[in-house]
């Protein structure tokens, strides 16, 4: 398993003598006072990547709020994180800002998992990475600042959202908001290279689910796109799924997410709504020509699922696979896993 929290760099937060730029702050004048009044008021604790996309000067925009109210720190490895975490814990704050993209957003909900448990402080986060699908989700704007999130953190906006959590024996279990496998494995290490390539955000994820669909049309039958990967899934009775309650068969591509709103306007799981939401395609993929646009649009014809296009919505469900998974775009080895609904967790918004 791979430590994603070991790319970030160390960067010590230090109180400024003179006024922020308004450039910094994200807001004028008034604004950056209204926030620095907000911050006096709420206990809250900063997590800053500073090596997310769009974070250089987002790292630098929290060192005028740094106070006895107001913590930052920006730990390079797993260790540090939770130390720091517990760190804010024990101090009880109110409010934790995450300046990071999605796999910043990962890594702090998994190891704040074993701290707070259920009772979280409100989160709040400042979308700065190459992915920020979570922050579409909730309505954030690209850019959101700092500034603003003390600020709508103050006046009580927020909206509850449960992450996924991907648990096995004998491991900490993962908190994250968008997971998937088979195709979506190979779809992602794409859409991570549109990114080395300049591309970002929807247009990284548009690039890659193109892309992926047509090396599936063009392969041949036994092409890596079209065989598969065997899985084991396993849904409760109350899932109402059927023949796929309990199977074991290949599958070209399995999503889950608790996500209501998707990157790019996508919407695999159809129409938009809360809970946890899977989809569930048998490979190889039939009719995928005819098909992928239905489902990449979110329509519900009734042989989409008689075709092997499965829908199932489910606060859990079982997986057994060899292969490897993705976990808000980090690669984890397969095995017995078991993928629920985590408890709900308030994110402020504008």
């Amino acid at each position: 398993m791979r430590n994603a929290v070991s790319d970030f760099q160390a960067f010590q937060i230090a109180a400024l003598t003179q006024p922020l730029r308004t450039t910094d702050a994200g807001a004028g004048e008034a604004g950056f006072g209204e926030a620095r009044s907000a911050a006096s008021r709420i206990r809250t604790g900063i997590i800053c990547n500073p090596k997310s996309h769009r974070n250089r000067s987002s790292v630098e925009a929290t060192r005028p709020f740094v106070s006895g109210t107001v913590l930052a720190a920006t730990p390079r490895t797993q260790a540090e994180l939770a130390e720091v975490l517990t760190d804010f814990a024990r101090l009880n704050i109110e409010l934790l800002v995450i300046d990071g993209g999605d796999g910043t957003i990962r890594d702090v909900l998994t190891c704040g998992a074993t701290i707070w448990k259920d009772a979280w402080p409100k989160v709040a986060i400042v979308p700065s990475g190459k992915t920020n699908a979570l922050a579409l989700d909730l309505g954030i704007p690209d850019d959101w600042s700092l500034c603003r999130a003390l600020t709508a953190a103050r006046d009580g906006n927020v909206v509850a959202r449960s992450p996924i959590e991907v648990a096995r024996q004998g491991g900490a279990p993962l908190r994250g908001f968008l997971f998937g496998a088979g195709a979506f494995v190979s779809a992602t290490a794409l859409a991570q290279r549109t990114h080395h390539a300049g591309a970002f955000k929807g247009v990284a994820v548009a690039l890659a689910t193109g892309w992926g669909i047509l090396q599936t049309l063009v392969g041949g039958a036994t092409s890596d796109w079209r065989r598969g990967e065997r899985m084991r899934v396993r849904y409760p009775a109350t899932a109402g799924a059927g023949a796929n309650t309990d199977s074991d068969r290949a599958r070209y591509i399995l999503l889950a997410s608790t996500m209501v709103r998707m990157p790019v306007g996508v919407r695999p799981f159809g129409t938009p709504r809360e809970g946890m939401k899977t989809l569930l395609v048998d490979a190889p993929p039939r009719w995928l020509a005819l098909a992928a646009p239905l489902v990449v649009g979110g329509a519900s014809p009734g042989w989409l699922d008689r075709a092997g296009y499965h829908r199932i919505d489910t606060p859990s469900f079982g997986l057994h696979i060899d292969a490897d998974f993705i976990l808000d775009g980090e690669v984890y080895p397969g095995g017995d896993l078991t993928v629920s609904q985590a408890p709900l967790i308030r994110f402020v918004v504008p």
